[in-house]
Formats: structure tokens, sequence, C-alpha cells
């Protein structure tokens, strides 16, 4: 054979390839690597859309925090303040009882007090009536002298 038949023919065949190359086997691969490069493209862009939306989330997420913790910081000096203000009431109703317990103890103590001169008025005026009666010798008779008594009574 002569190398310029073996050189067209190959050059035939080579075209013949190139020819079924391109019609039926080029085209799924472009078709493929199209479809390839649009996932790429949609996920890149589903990535640039999630990162706005996480930028945009967290940007919320610290506008809430800061709100909560706001909030939560009014929230403690509120209750602070009532917890003070309760601490104050407690403290005027606690020195209100004591004063009234106080009252009430003195009025107790006046009131025991003039029981006990009472008893000691009777007391004394008993042992003034025996006094008597020893130094006179006699009986004296307690209802006979009952406004002489009272009287010494109220002397002491």
């Amino acid at each position: 054979m002569n190398i310029n038949a073996s050189l067209f023919l190959q050059a035939v065949v080579f075209a013949i390839l190139v020819w079924f190359t391109m019609t039926y086997v080029w085209p799924p691969i472009m078709k493929a690597l199209d479809e390839r490069a649009q996932k790429i493209a949609d996920g890149l862009a589903a990535a640039d859309k999630a990162k706005s939306e996480l930028s945009s989330a967290n940007k919320r997420v610290e506008a809430e925090l800061a709100t909560s913790r706001t909030e939560t910081a009014a929230r403690l000096a509120e209750a602070e303040r009532r917890g003070q203000s309760m601490v104050e009431e407690a403290k005027a109703k606690a020195t209100e009882e004591g004063n009234k317990i106080i009252a009430a103890a003195k009025v107790e103590a006046q009131q025991q007090s003039n029981r006990a001169r009472e008893v000691l008025r009777e007391q004394v005026a008993a042992l003034a009536v025996k006094g008597a009666e020893q130094i006179l010798r006699r009986e004296v008779n307690a209802t006979v002298h009952a406004d002489l008594l009272g009287r010494l009574k109220t002397e002491l």
C-alpha cells in the first residue's frame, strides 16, 4: 500500500470519527457539562443567598439579644427596687409593731405596778391594823373603821 493512500484513508477515517464524535458523543457530554455548570451556579447562588440570610438572621438575633438584655436589666432593676421597697416596708411595719409592743408592755407594766401598789397598800393597811390591835391590845373592827382604813390606803 502506498503511504499517500494510507494517509488519505487515515484522514477519511479521522474525519468520520470527528463527525461521529461531534454528532453523537459531543452533545451529551456538553449537555452534562452544562447541567453540571448550572448545578454549580445554582449551588453557589443558593450558598450566597443562605450566607446573606444567615447574616440577616445573625443581625436579628443580635438585635433580639440586645433587646432581651435591656429588658432583663430593666426587670432586674425593677425587682431590686421592689425588693428594697419591700424591705423598707417590712422595716416600717416591724418598727410600728415594735412600738405597739413596747407601748402595750409599758401599759401592762403600769397596770402591774398599780396592782402591786394596791396590794401593797392593802397589806400595809392590814399590818397597820394588826399593829394597832397589838398596841391597843384589843381587837379593832374592820367594818367599823372602813373609812379610816380607806383614808389610810389613799395616804399610802
